[in-house]
């Protein structure tokens, strides 16, 4: 089950081609993290194929109720190209995705009806070539540790499915881990528990 913490991202870009009445649409996907990011990736499609008629999108960042989502129809019709490239991308239950499909206008004008159905069947067609992996969202702790709990909050990290990314030794030892972000509130319970309320971690960063 997919959730604003896990979920399903493209595990790389990828290109297919739709042949409709001579038209060429060729759907590229990509994994995008920010607005900065699809804007990067749109500026190098329209580059390198700069004689194309259009380059429609859709992108979703995040997932569930805090995706951002945005598209265009690049000059198609409106609501033609955009908004079925979108509606794809929303059945497929993928996150962090930008698809752009270009198109090469072949001579033969498809119609309002018949560009709709184009873009949903190039976006889609690329959505069934792609390769995913799951995105597990991680949140990054500082946890200051007493020597004699040192060992038991390793353990601890593990069992969570953590990895510990530094440790400074001083007068404590200073911990930094990524932990699985759905399981951040019941690590706090178990370091509060094994410190006797001692030790509480620091949230550093989310990603």
């Amino acid at each position: 089950m997919s959730t604003a913490h896990h979920y399903l991202v493209p595990s790389e870009t990828s290109r297919t081609e739709t042949l409709v009445s001579k038209s060429r649409f060729i759907t590229t996907i990509a994994r995008v993290s920010s607005i900065e990011t699809v804007k990067s990736l749109l500026s190098d499609i329209r580059a390198e194929m700069s004689d194309a008629t259009h380059h429609v999108y859709a992108f979703r960042i995040g997932f569930g109720n805090s995706v951002i989502e945005g598209m265009s129809d690049d000059g198609e019709p409106s609501g033609t190209a955009g908004p079925p490239v979108l509606t794809a991308l929303r059945g497929a239950a993928i996150g962090d995705i930008l698809i752009v499909v270009t198109r090469y206008f072949g001579g033969t004008k498809l119609g309002t009806g018949g560009l709709v159905r184009a873009y949903t069947e190039a976006a889609q067609n690329g959505l069934v070539h792609l390769k995913t992996e799951e995105k597990v969202s991680r949140t990054t702790l500082g946890i200051q540790v007493p020597y004699p709990l040192y060992e038991a909050i390793k353990r601890l990290i593990t069992q969570f499915h953590g990895a510990v990314e530094d440790e400074q030794f001083a007068g404590d030892v200073t911990v930094i881990a990524a932990i699985p972000s759905d399981g951040v509130l019941e690590f706090y319970r178990n370091i509060a528990n094994l410190s006797a309320g001692k030790v509480t971690p620091i949230v550093l960063s989310d990603t």
